[in-house]
């Protein structure tokens, strides 16, 4: 048992303790180059101009250790295979770029979509895929006997989903580098249940919980650093291979990233259909807003859905796969009824503060 403590300890801390002196310099690079996120529009409540960034330290940190508990044997599994783990870090490479061109020069939602797209494909191609889904009656269903084409598909639109529901979130400070920590934490905690041993997936889910409680160290409200675009596409990403290589668990990761799933969905949902505009065209109307707008401060709102990622994610580490769909039709209910408490008073207070004619 102690050998297994000192051994889990080891990727937690690493990164823990590597982020927190990266995320530091990080910062003065950023402010030293001008690479800040002004609050000049109405979707952002900061006050004064912030360091972006902080993707190039989650990057320094999760990618030199991931190659050196890789090449120490500490990620030998069948779980996950040598070109996959080259795949993860090229394509970590490519946010990592993607995310620092439009934090500096704020690129639009097209060239947005390129670095993810491309990071996407890259693990895809290194042999990324959802094989199977665990049948509620017992057993797995294999996705290739249905097509060939099934597990690729479904690991690019997983993958691609998991970025962007992220890269949405990050709209309050610790929001998305918190939720990240909470999920990795999950994973790690169900990949304890498995009969093989100081897995793959335990490490990796670990580092990436290290390295994003040590982030949030520095990000928590009031932050002194932003994680930027590369900083939350990779949690996203990250967290979106974990749950693959952790044996097809969409239905774990699902339950994890289920508000936040639906708060993106329900916004997407609304530009186009109801506002009529470009879903790539930003507001304060996410879930967060509207709970700032009840007078919630920004910790009270990021600890509120902190629990809430914690309440659901925990139903994962001992519900049986149809104690989860049960769980997430619960979690599609709540998200309702907040929602709907919540735009009922937006409504309210629009028609209370409009002017008497």
């Amino acid at each position: 048992m102690f050998d297994k403590v000192i051994f889990y300890s080891v990727p937690l801390l690493s990164g823990f303790g590597l982020v927190l002196i990266l995320t530091w310099l990080v910062r003065r690079w950023a402010r030293e180059l001008n690479i800040v996120d002004r609050p000049d529009s109405l979707r952002k409540i900061h006050d004064r101009p912030i360091p972006l960034g902080g993707g190039l330290a989650l990057f320094l940190t999760l990618i030199p250790l991931l190659v050196v508990f890789w090449k120490s044997g500490w990620l030998t599994s069948d779980r996950i295979t040598a070109l996959q783990i080259i795949g993860l870090l090229v394509a970590s490479i490519v946010i990592l770029v993607g995310g620092l061109l439009d934090d500096k020069y704020n690129l639009n939602p097209r060239q947005q979509l390129v670095a993810p797209l491309v990071a996407v494909i890259i693990v895809v191609w290194a042999g990324l895929r959802v094989e199977y889904i665990t049948n509620p009656t017992g057993g797995v269903i294999w996705l290739a006997d249905w097509q060939s084409w099934l597990p690729p598909a479904i690991a690019f639109v997983w993958l691609l989903g998991m970025m962007y529901t992220t890269k949405l979130l990050d709209g309050l400070d610790g929001l998305v580098s918190g939720i990240g920590a909470i999920g990795a934490i999950i994973i790690f905690i169900v990949s304890l249940s498995w009969n093989e041993p100081y897995s793959a997936v335990s490490v990796m889910a670990l580092l990436l919980a290290g390295t994003t409680l040590g982030f949030l160290f520095y990000n928590f409200h009031p932050a002194s650093i932003f994680l930027g675009e590369a900083g939350s596409l990779l949690i996203g990403f990250w967290l979106g291979v974990l749950a693959i290589i952790a044996g097809s668990k969409i239905a774990t990761a699902l339950l994890i990233m289920g508000i936040p799933i639906l708060d993106v969905v329900w916004v997407i949902l609304r530009r186009a259909f109801i506002d009529r505009r470009s879903i790539a065209q930003g507001d304060r109307k996410h879930l967060h807003h509207r709970l700032l707008n009840l007078g919630w401060g920004q910790r009270r709102v990021v600890i509120f859905l902190y629990l809430l990622t914690v309440l659901f994610g925990s139903v994962a580490v001992w519900q049986k796969t149809i104690g989860k769909i049960i769980s997430l039709f619960v979690l599609l209910i709540v998200m309702i009824i907040i929602g709907a408490v919540l735009v009922r008073n937006y409504h309210f207070n629009q028609q209370k503060n409009k002017p008497d004619v």
